[in-house]
């Protein structure tokens, strides 16, 4: 028998086991020396099983009368009469039966939650009067003959089944919390009110969401909609050919302009949009039918509406076509000006006075500002290449896409850093050097020659000019001219800052536009020791390293002209 208050695992109990008579059953007559009422001899009782949390105090009804029965009905057997009352010991009386129960309070045994009233004596049913061991509602588990073995304790007993009632398919059914309109805790709640309609017999409620039906029934409708069109998309990508016009075109030109930098699906793109060709599938595919069709550039193009894809690469890669705005290297601002003007079909100046007032907006770098004597800010930053310019443009956007072609050219060379390792101020003098090799030069060839000869003649003091250029292209410039025949009192006696027959060293700025070749001329000049230059036929240039050398050609240039 277990001992109360041990827990689960206790060996039987025995009369000579110290632990019972610390508060165990019989500890009083232990302790009183009193006679057991089995006449001394040793009882030795089968285990009993210990069920959930039993021996915490809280089930000691039950335990307590199944200890009495046992002792009951041996103790019949011997021919004894049962006890009298529940929990008296042999000889107690009752104010010894209360200190004993506090005993067994304190020794484990339930603290009053489930305490058993006393029962009167009988032999025939000493239980018979015997009050529940769960309280006064609960059914008497022990006044029948079946009653044991014992029934299992309340924590592990099955739940009887509950009555059916009508069916619905809550949340844990089948139906989910999604369908049935509510979250987790509606879910919890809702367990918990069937439960409790369950328990008075009443039918639990149903819910049903139409419109989360609907929903539901939309979105596959959608998915399966979805399916069948990519599944057409997937199919007319794969195996259809692309939609196409046929033939040149309808009649009807248009102007489209091609971005810096399209590959072929930007450059379909904006011919579909233009109403040119049908689709820009048939357009990937003319071009890459074309051996030529990785050549067409950025622009415009004047083409015509509804071709068919292969007579619009065509047409793209014939020069007519084309209707870009050329910058031509070495040209000069105020020459730009009037093209621009023409294009865009506005007024004449009406560029130039963009440029004069907005020049700090159009994107010219930090070290390209307030020059002192700079006759045009802008000039060394329209950079020579081809634009697609068309109609409809504003002068500010076409001369900022310039000024951004001229910077990133001058960013990708290098100019800022290797400005100083050439003995120049900064990157505005070496774009300066750049523009008069580009203007006196006669041929790429004559581009690193022309730079030495700058920089040679920039040094104050050098034996040949004394630190002056003496450069033709600057006069010129400044008179927005470009004669050949120059007297040299004319050239000496004009006082301007841009003259350099009139003032030492470089001219204020740029005095036109260079192209690449003339700025890695000026990067990477040649270090021959030339001084003089000049053009016989107009096509070369001849250099030389003395005065001498260069008086001797002079002549030879002035004899072929009869002069």
């Amino acid at each position: 028998m277990t001992e109360y208050g041990r827990g689960p695992g206790s060996e039987p109990w025995h009369p000579e086991d110290p632990l019972y008579g610390d508060g165990g059953w019989g500890g009083q007559q232990a302790h009183q020396g009193q006679q057991s009422p089995y006449g001394g001899q040793p009882q030795h009782y089968p285990e009993q099983q210990q069920y959930g949390d039993w021996g915490t105090g809280e089930h000691a009804g039950y335990g307590q009368a199944q200890q009495q029965y046992q002792y009951d009905q041996q103790y019949a057997a011997q021919g004894h009469q049962p006890y009298q009352g529940q929990g008296y010991t042999q000889g107690q009386g009752p104010q010894q039966n209360q200190h004993q129960q506090q005993q067994y309070d304190e020794g484990g045994w339930a603290t009053g939650s489930h305490q058993q009233s006393p029962y009167p004596g009988d032999a025939a049913d000493p239980y018979g009067q015997q009050a529940a061991g769960y309280g006064p509602e609960q059914a008497d588990d022990y006044g029948t003959a079946d009653a044991y073995p014992p029934p299992e304790p309340p924590s592990r007993r099955r739940a009887e089944p509950e009555p059916e009632t009508d069916w619905d398919p809550g949340p844990d059914q089948g139906e989910h919390a999604f369908f049935a309109g509510g979250d987790d805790d509606d879910e919890q709640r809702d367990r918990r009110g069937r439960d409790d309609e369950r328990g008075r017999g009443g039918n639990p409620k149903k819910r049903r969401n139409g419109m989360a039906c609907l929903l539901v029934v939309l979105i596959l409708g959608g998915g399966v909609g979805g399916v069948g069109y990519f599944g057409y998309q997937f199919f007319q990508d794969r195996f259809a050919d692309a939609p196409d016009f046929a033939g040149d075109g309808s009649g009807q030109e248009v102007s489209v302009e091609i971005p810096k930098g399209a590959d072929g699906y930007e450059i379909g793109r904006v011919l579909k949009s233009a109403g040119v060709v049908k689709s820009v599938d048939a357009f990937v595919s003319a071009q890459a039918g074309n051996p030529d069709g990785r050549n067409i550039q950025d622009g415009v193009y004047t083409l015509q509406k509804q071709m068919s894809a292969e007579s619009a690469v065509e047409m793209m890669l014939s020069p007519e076509s084309r209707d870009n705005l050329i910058i031509a290297e070495g040209k000069r601002n105020a020459d730009i000006y009037r093209l621009i003007d023409k294009r865009l079909e506005v007024k004449e100046g009406t560029t130039a006075a963009v440029a004069k007032k907005d020049y700090k907006k159009l994107g010219l770098p930090g070290w390209a500002m307030n020059h002192p004597g700079v006759k045009d800010p802008l000039e060394g930053f329209l950079y020579p290449s081809s634009y697609g310019i068309a109609k409809g443009q504003t002068p500010e956007g076409v001369l900022k896409q310039m000024v951004q072609r001229a910077t990133e050219t001058y960013e990708k060379l290098g100019v800022e850093q290797k400005a100083d390792s050439l003995g120049l101020e900064g990157p505005w003098q070496l774009i300066t050097v750049a523009s008069l090799a580009q203007a006196e030069g006669t041929s790429h060839d004559d581009f690193r020659k022309m730079a030495e000869v700058v920089y040679n003649r920039m040094k104050q003091g050098n034996p040949q000019t004394n630190g002056m250029l003496e450069f033709d292209s600057t006069y010129n410039y400044i008179k927005n001219q470009s004669k050949i025949d120059l007297s040299l009192s004319e050239l000496r006696t004009y006082d301007n800052p841009y003259n350099t027959y009139f003032h030492k060293g470089l001219p204020p700025g740029p005095i036109d536009n260079p192209g690449e070749e003339a700025l890695k001329g000026a990067l990477n000049p040649t270090k021959d020791g030339w001084y003089y230059f000049i053009s016989l036929d107009g096509k070369t240039s001849e250099f030389t390293k003395t005065n001498a050398e260069h008086q001797k050609l002079v002549d030879k240039f002035n004899a072929s002209r009869n002069n």
